[in-house]
């Protein structure tokens, strides 16, 4: 396995470790002791990764991991108490915003790898991957609520995986999730016992590494912008994606193998 890092503090070993094994790319939050929380410099760290993955064509898939106990405990703490005012706020959660686009717009499916608990914006960073496993120890809660702020900006992605009413009772009361109640909820896809995790992750992201790459980079972002749409709407933008990748090379050969074999 290939590594790198992604820049970091001058003080500090480095932010993000960046893994390259074939033809998956592992990002992984290197801040156990501050519970790998999404510092200004964190969020920074991974945005300069994201974008320097979206420009290697070698890379299919993207696991996003995390150091230590916690897989993120969200914002950092210490770093919003700080002597802030109003456009301070205003940039750090538009930087974070920022970052959770990012992984919906990245060419390759982003998959979390969460290991331990992940709390607020951390919970929101597993909803916005594209899909999430999890070790049967993994817990979610989106908990600002208990320090007096709504987690609203983590409210965006999880009601577009939860149901209504089961988003809406995690961001009123803050209370953790197990990992089986986030999978039977929609928020992550499968999980396993935790000595397993990373096999499942490496099952998963060779299922996909192997598919056409042209394909799952159309079919994600036609995924995500017919969402936010109209049915009408949504079958006319599918309908033009599936066209246009009718006649991509990969698909032609796929169909071509396929009608030789019938």
């Amino acid at each position: 396995m290939q590594a790198s890092t992604a820049p970091a503090s001058t003080t500090d070993a480095p932010l993000v470790l960046i893994e390259r094994e074939g033809q998956v790319a592992r990002l992984t939050l290197n801040r156990a002791a501050k519970y790998n929380s999404l510092s200004a410099a964190m969020i920074g760290a991974l945005l300069d990764a994201l974008a320097a993955l979206a420009r290697d064509a070698g890379v299919r898939v993207i696991v996003l991991a995390a150091e230590g106990k916690a897989f993120s405990a969200g914002h950092d703490l210490n770093e919003m108490g700080a002597d802030r005012d109003l456009a301070d706020f205003r940039a750090l959660f538009a930087s974070c915003s920022e970052l959770m686009l990012a992984i919906q717009r990245q060419p390759q499916p982003v998959i979390a790898r969460v290991q331990g608990v992940a709390t607020a914006a951390g919970c929101q960073l597993v909803a916005m991957c594209d899909l999430a496993v999890a070790a049967d120890t993994a817990r979610f809660a989106v908990s600002g609520i208990n320090l007096g702020l709504f987690c609203a900006t983590p409210s965006v992605p999880l009601s577009r995986n939860m149901h209504r009413k089961q988003a809406l009772e995690m961001l009123l009361t803050g209370e953790f999730i197990d990992a089986h109640t986030a999978c039977a909820r929609g928020l992550v896809n499968r999980v396993v016992a935790a000595a397993e995790l990373d096999a499942e992750v490496s099952r998963l992201c060779a299922s996909i590494a192997a598919k056409s790459p042209d394909a799952v980079a159309a079919g994600k972002q036609l995924f995500y912008r017919q969402l936010e749409t109209g049915i009408a709407e949504a079958y006319g933008l599918a309908g033009e994606a599936m066209a246009c990748n009718a006649i991509a090379p990969d698909a032609r050969a796929g169909i071509a193998k396929f009608t030789k074999k019938a």
